[in-house]
């Protein structure tokens, strides 16, 4: 069981941060940054929520992912293997991931056929879900790097953030009337000086 007690407690004004177990690290580490990117993707589902009322299947699975994606920030949190005889780290799962690919399949089998990139936008909940995932996209880039760079990293990680994104990116979507309201890219459209105005 969590209990914070005191908001501040002084121990970062030195620039460093502490860890689930190990020794401190600073506030740019790699490994800081990538569960401060995770939280970060968290607050901007968040937000998206806030325009969720008319859908509220999808306002409970982003309530669910904003609970999975604590468990990631503590998975990241969380450097290096066991101790023996210590309860087991909690780690993000394959059959979390899992659980994204079967949401992202549901959602998607009755979006309306792409023919473009889909630029940001459209209703609310669309632009604030494109936000998240760019975020979320964000965060898959720093863990990737750490899990190449720091032995030991759960590889699961980068895996769930990738399905996330792709979640993130069908549920705009379907926020865009499953896709009819899309504001799709049209290349090279202000290529010409007459476009230009």
């Amino acid at each position: 069981m969590v209990k914070l007690n005191k908001i501040y407690t002084k121990t970062g004004d030195d620039g460093t941060t502490g860890l689930v177990r190990g020794p401190r690290r600073l506030k740019y580490d790699l490994r800081v940054n990538c569960f401060g990117t995770v939280d970060e993707a968290n607050g901007t589902i968040g937000v998206a929520r806030l325009s969720t009322s008319s859908m509220p299947k999808i306002d409970a699975v982003l309530g669910r992912i904003q609970n999975d994606l604590f468990d990631l920030g503590s998975d990241l949190a969380t450097p290096g293997a066991d101790p023996a005889g210590t309860p087991a780290s909690l780690r993000i799962t394959a059959a979390q991931t899992q659980w994204l690919e079967q949401q992202i399949d549901q959602y998607n089998e009755g979006l309306a056929p792409l023919t473009s990139f889909v630029l940001p936008g459209g209703t609310p909940l669309a632009a604030a879900l494109h936000v998240a995932r760019t975020v979320t996209r964000r965060a898959e880039r720093l863990v990737v790097e750490l899990v190449l760079t720091e032995p030991g990293v759960n590889s699961e990680a980068m895996i769930y953030l990738n399905r996330l994104s792709d979640l993130l990116f069908v549920f705009a979507r379907v926020a865009n009337a499953n896709g009819k309201n899309d504001v799709l890219w049209v290349p090279g459209r202000h290529t010409k000086a007459s476009d230009a105005g």
